[in-house]
């Protein structure tokens, strides 16, 4: 550490060994630009931290956020960096606390059916060791081989199979985490059931890393399913699509484990980047059921069962043949995102979210809103929870300044259009620094004033990711 580093960095540096800290003045400048970026490709959005820091243990949370206390610079907690909202960027330099290095699983126990685990463990490593003991954690998103629990809990994150199985709060038990002043806490355990004092644990949950740090989590696990089969249904329009999703399972009586939809841009889009010959022709867009069990004979047949239904609501159906076409189909629903991207390089992932009814009408506004601003909006989501994906895109004859001057305008109304619908702005992606200007929009505003409250009491230096979720 050179003698003109500033006096926090120089601290920063007797608490962390040297590989596990990088900064500006260092030969790793490289390194650090890469944790002031998410997955937003808006460079808008980027802002490089002064320093990063990689601690291995809860002590050593404990020391940085001290001395980040001690001389007032602003804490950025970061997981993998998977995020979509700006999130795990700084906003004004300071201190980057990547947590990937708190990599750890720490117990699991079949007894409980729990697992103990730090929070940069990636999420399908956990998954894989799980599966010797016939387990699996239910709350994972769809971004699972790069993802960390801790950021999934951060966010609580959700994902493809939410509508049967919730999304990451729903099995986290315990956690421990650490206040912006440096005082760790241990909230929940490995019970089921706690009603004692206020439920800290919620607070902490899906609080985007703006109230502590998670360094440990107690997660709840389910028996691993044994069987699960897919299928395609393809509808003539995208209002039929949807309205089938809830008539075919309450007429089924089956609870899939996963409705994704797709409209006919992101499944023809999808298609075209993986190579798949799927007969889509003229379809308005396609819905992407799976059911699971522990016996296949069982979900076979309520797959025939939920595949009846569709039938008589007007859907084509490309049933799984082998394991093969399960992998086939998931993969096309999985590349959406990515074969969007080479529709134009500038472009506004957004993640509404809806009761399910209103996803019809929301479909039938971003129509209305793409042609008012001569943009293009295809989406794409998890159906049967209502989340639905929507993506401004800027088409080549749009010049960026334009583009850059109403894409707000336009986010505006698509967030409008959810809150009269009965939504929100984000279902799981979260608010972080891409959405917090319109947080306005769809909160109650004493409730904005009780959430200010507590950052406010638990952080009264506003130090710990900064510039987040509270509209400026």
């Amino acid at each position: 550490m050179t003698s003109n580093s500033p006096e926090y960095i120089q601290a920063l540096s007797r608490v962390v060994t040297r590989e596990n800290l990088i900064t500006h003045m260092s030969n790793m400048n490289t390194a650090v630009k890469k944790y002031g970026r998410d997955q937003i490709a808006d460079e808008r959005y980027a802002h490089d931290p002064d320093v990063v820091v990689f601690p291995n243990s809860t002590e050593q949370v404990q020391d940085v956020l001290r001395i980040a206390d001690r001389y007032g610079v602003p804490v950025t907690p970061r997981g993998a960096g998977t995020g979509l909202s700006g999130g795990a960027v700084p906003v004004s330099g300071g201190i980057v606390l990547s947590l990937e290095r708190m990599n750890r699983i720490l117990q699991i126990d079949p007894s409980n059916l729990t697992a103990t685990v730090e929070p940069g463990v990636v999420t399908r490593d956990l998954d894989t060791e799980l599966k010797p003991y016939g387990l699996f954690f239910a709350g994972y998103p769809m971004s699972e081989e790069i993802c960390t629990i801790g950021g999934n809990v951060a966010e609580n994150a959700g994902g493809g199979r939410a509508v049967k199985y919730g999304v990451t709060g729903t099995y986290v038990l315990g956690l421990d985490a650490v206040l912006p002043d440096g005082r760790a806490m241990s909230l929940g355990g490995k019970r089921l059931k706690d009603v004692t004092g206020y439920d800290l644990m919620k607070r902490i949950i899906g609080s985007e890393g703006t109230l502590a740090v998670i360094t440990k989590i107690h997660l709840r696990l389910l028996p691993r399913p044994h069987a699960s089969e897919t299928m395609l249904a393809l509808f003539n329009s995208t209002r039929t699509a949807i309205s089938a999703i809830p008539e075919a399972i309450r007429s089924s009586g089956v609870n899939p484990a996963s409705v994704e939809f797709m409209d006919s841009t992101c499944a023809r889009s999808a298609c075209s980047l993986t190579g798949d010959e799927l007969p889509i022709g003229e379809s308005g867009a396609v819905l992407l059921f799976e059911v699971d069990g522990t016996d296949r004979t069982t979900v076979h047949s309520e797959l025939r069962k939920l595949a009846a239904v569709l039938e008589g609501l007007g859907a084509r159906i490309e049933r799984e043949r082998s394991a093969e076409d399960n992998e086939r189909f998931w993969n096309i629903r999985k590349k959406v995102p990515w074969a969007l991207k080479r529709m134009g390089s500038d472009q506004s992932l957004e993640d509404i979210s809806l009761p399910i009814a209103a996803l019809a009408p929301m479909m039938e506004r971003l129509a209305e809103i793409a042609v008012q601003y001569g943009i293009h909006i295809p989406s794409f989501g998890h159906a049967a929870d209502g989340n639905l994906h929507c993506n401004p895109i800027r088409p080549e004859s749009m010049t960026q300044e334009t583009w850059r001057s109403i894409l707000p305008e336009a986010l505006a109304d698509i967030y409008n259009a959810a809150k009269t619908l009965g939504g929100t702005i984000s279902g799981e992606h979260g608010i972080g620094h891409k959405r917090k200007r319109y947080v306005r929009q769809v909160l109650d505003p004493v409730a904005l004033d009780i959430m200010r409250s507590i950052k406010r009491t638990i952080d009264p230096k506003g130090i710990l990711n900064p510039g987040k979720i509270f509209p400026d």
